[in-house]
C-alpha cells in the first residue's frame, strides 16, 4: 500500500492489482488534498495512511479501481469507511453524485480511466 499524489506508473498498478484482488486495487481518496493510498486489503488501511499524513476524517472515501474496464465502469464506489449518517451517506455506496465526481476526477488523475494493464 502507498500514498499517491501524482499519476501511478502502469507497472506500479499493475503490482499492486496482482498482489491484491487480482482485478482491481482497493483506494481510499482524500477528496480535499488530492492524494490516494492505494493497495492493501481493507480501505480502512488506507484511510488509516491517510489519517497518519494529515488527512482529515471527513475527506477521505472508499472506492475500487478495475482495470480493463473503460472510463464509465473502472471505479466502484462501495466502501465500509463510506458510512457516514453524519455526512449524509448511510450506505457502503457513495450517494451524492458531486462527490462521487470529485472522487472520479481525482482517480483519472493519480490512477487512470479504466485502462487495461
Amino acid at each position: 500500500m502507498k500514498v499517491i499524489t501524482k499519476k501511478i506508473d502502469k507497472r506500479e498498478l499493475k503490482k499492486l492489482v496482482d498482489e491484491g484482488f487480482k482485478d482491481m486495487a482497493k483506494y481510499a481518496v482524500d477528496i480535499e488534498q488530492k492524494r490516494i493510498a492505494i493497495g492493501g486489503e481493507l480501505h480502512a488501511d488506507g484511510e488509516q495512511l491517510l489519517l497518519e499524513s494529515g488527512s482529515e476524517q471527513k475527506d477521505i472515501w472508499g472506492a475500487n479501481y478495475y482495470p480493463g474496464r473503460g472510463e464509465s465502469a473502472c471505479i466502484e464506489y462501495t466502501s465500509l469507511i463510506n458510512i457516514r449518517p453524519s455526512q449524509g451517506n448511510n450506505s457502503m455506496e457513495i450517494i451524492n453524485k458531486d462527490l462521487q465526481k470529485k472522487i472520479k476526477e481525482i482517480t483519472f488523475e493519480l490512477i487512470g480511466k479504466g485502462e487495461g494493464l
